[in-house]
């Protein structure tokens, strides 16, 4: 691990890298395994199942790791209360509890700033499908820098933060 400077807490199936064998970057995630996708008749080329392949198996609300670790942490935890694991989507992105989310998103952050480096950048992914944005910030102290919505509904927003960088002087 001593060569990872960055650690994507919940790489889920690494859908948004654009080298998902990255070596600087320590995958981990709380899950693994593979789920074939399902194919239409009229479909001509073989979809190629979802593949969920950590290099280390973590909670995201207790990681292993030493404070200040890396440099650049990407926290991207499931956005969905209550979704079965054996659906396409549960199995993609995973699901949050009814009862615990704020105190499991709230300990998930905590954690990423923990192990992050002094200064270092948190990356947090959220998609306001079930639950609002500005409801997940409140669960942490850390101001954010500043953010990006995208997708079809501009419901995904990517929020960036420095840690210990919360006011100027």
């Amino acid at each position: 691990m001593m060569n990872k400077v960055v650690l994507d807490a919940c790489c889920g199936s690494r859908m948004f890298w654009f080298d998902k064998t990255d070596d600087r970057c320590l995958f981990a995630d709380c899950r693994e395994g593979e789920m074939p996708i399902n194919h239409l008749p009229s479909q001509t080329e073989k979809t190629p199942p979802i593949v969920v392949s950590p290099d280390r198996i973590h909670d995201f609300r207790n990681m292993p790791y030493d404070n200040d670790s890396f440099f650049h942490v990407i926290f991207d935890p499931p956005h969905v209360r209550k979704i079965k694991m054996t659906s396409v989507i549960g199995f993609k992105y995973g699901s949050l509890s009814e009862e615990t989310w704020r105190d499991d998103i709230r300990a998930g952050f905590h954690e990423c700033f923990r192990v992050l480096k002094p200064h270092g950048t948190l990356i947090f992914k959220w998609n306001e499908v079930d639950i609002p944005l500005r409801e997940v910030l409140a669960l942490t102290n850390e101001k954010p820098l500043y953010g990006h919505r995208s997708g079809k509904k501009a419901q995904t927003h990517w929020v960036a933060f420095i840690k210990g960088i919360n006011e100027v002087g």
